[in-house]
């Protein structure tokens, strides 16, 4: 899990998110609004915004596309989230289930952390210490029982 987050008001251009990702080299953005979880942005969501209103525009009036739409119109709202005592196993779950690439972790209102793509994949594989949420009892570690090659 990310516990150390940026985020981003809804009412902030895709410029700017645009620019926090490239810079962070993040895919996700949890988006607040009065300290609020109110949803999240994806690269996919800036994809999908620019592609279907510029699909044959120059950069320049791309840029001025993203300069002008706020966060708010394109991010997936209500947010789907998950609470800090879930399973990687549930939070996987929820993910697949619902085609997304991230899952914001909540405790009460308050924003804790994010589990992503990547911190399910890292967990699966075994790389790294870092858990995006509770672990799993050791009888449904899906890496305990999967087969031996």
């Amino acid at each position: 899990m990310q516990e150390k987050l940026v985020t981003i008001s809804a009412n902030e251009s895709l410029s700017t998110v645009e620019d926090i990702m490239r810079l962070g080299q993040v895919r996700h953005m949890p988006v607040v609004s009065g300290g609020t979880l109110v949803g999240v942005v994806s690269e996919r969501d800036l994809l999908r915004s620019s592609l279907s209103s510029l699909s044959s525009h120059r950069t320049d009036e791309r840029k001025a596309f993203l300069y002008a739409v706020e966060i708010g119109r394109v991010m997936s709202a209500p947010p789907i989230v998950i609470g800090p005592r879930a399973t990687i196993k549930q939070a996987a779950q929820t993910m697949a289930e619902n085609k997304i690439g991230c899952l914001p972790v909540v405790d009460g209102d308050e924003l804790i952390g994010m589990v992503t793509e990547t911190d399910v994949l890292r967990w699966v594989a075994g790389i790294g210490t870092q858990e995006p949420v509770r672990r799993a009892s050791p009888s449904s570690d899906p890496r305990r029982n999967a087969p031996r090659a």
